[in-house]
């Protein structure tokens, strides 16, 4: 059994549509819209809005960790954009994410067990789903042969992304997995060198939860994406293999998992 696992894909359509070749099925761990790009200001949600020159700004203001300064700016570009479009916020971004989606479900290969990432919008997913494509979120699949259990969404950070849940909510989610083969999350569990982000300089929130199931249960591996650049792409906890498998946007080549 071979299997293909992609995360933050991030509107790389066209690698998303090769990312099953050779596989007998994907696995995606989230993170499909692509709000901003932080090396190409031209790219994503934000730079439709309100232009290339305006994304570099609020990225180096993100960058610097000067978050409420970038959400105040921009909070006043958003005031303009409604007041042009006259319609409201909710409305202008769901719309533009629903494009992404159409494009991207189109594009994924089947069958596909997929999570939703931090930034995506669950509730718009459903229309877009084909056949073969299996959404699990506190939910386990037997994969030929193997339990899987999948967790998806981030936790609340100060970057304020659609889905982010409270600890408790997160938590309860891998409780209700059990004991399984491989754990598949958006997000690493809480170990300092999987969190690290070498080139945005920051840690990215990471999961108590998952590392306390881990160190509990031990499974053969957890597969996670989320922190883009990690300082550790690989750490060990027991028996356990904790792999980022990669910001597939950036690579286009997915993490081959066989058995």
């Amino acid at each position: 059994m071979r299997v293909h696992v992609v995360s933050d894909v991030h509107a790389r359509t066209d690698a998303l549509a090769r990312s099953g070749d050779g596989a007998d099925a994907l696995i995606c761990l989230g993170d499909l819209v692509l709000f901003l790009d932080y090396e190409d200001f031209h790219q994503g949600i934000f730079p439709t809005l309100f232009g290339a020159e305006r994304t570099r700004t609020f990225v180096e203001l993100r960058t610097a960790g000067r978050f409420e300064d970038a959400r105040s700016l921009a909070s006043g570009w958003w005031d303009q954009v409604i007041a042009a479009e006259g319609r409201e916020r909710h409305t202008l971004v769901q719309e533009l994410v629903d494009a992404q989606y159409a494009e991207m479900f189109a594009a994924m290969p089947t069958p596909a067990y997929l999570t939703y990432g931090n930034v995506d919008l669950p509730a718009l997913w459903a229309r877009h789903l084909r056949p073969g494509h299996t959404v699990l979120d506190g939910e386990v699949a037997d994969i030929g042969g193997l339990r899987f259990g999948f967790v998806g969404g981030g936790l609340l950070s100060p970057m304020r992304t659609p889905y982010e849940l409270d600890e408790d909510s997160f938590a309860a989610k891998v409780e209700a997995l059990g004991e399984v083969d491989v754990l598949c999350a958006h997000i690493p569990p809480a170990l300092p060198e999987l969190c690290y982000d070498v080139v945005a300089r920051r840690f990215e929130v990471g999961s108590r939860a998952i590392l306390e199931h881990v160190r509990r249960t031990q499974p053969r591996a957890v597969l996670f994406g989320h922190v883009h650049q990690p300082l550790a792409r690989r750490a060990r906890i027991g028996r356990t293999e904790c792999v980022n498998v990669g910001h597939f946007r950036a690579g286009r080549t997915p993490f081959a998992l066989s058995w």
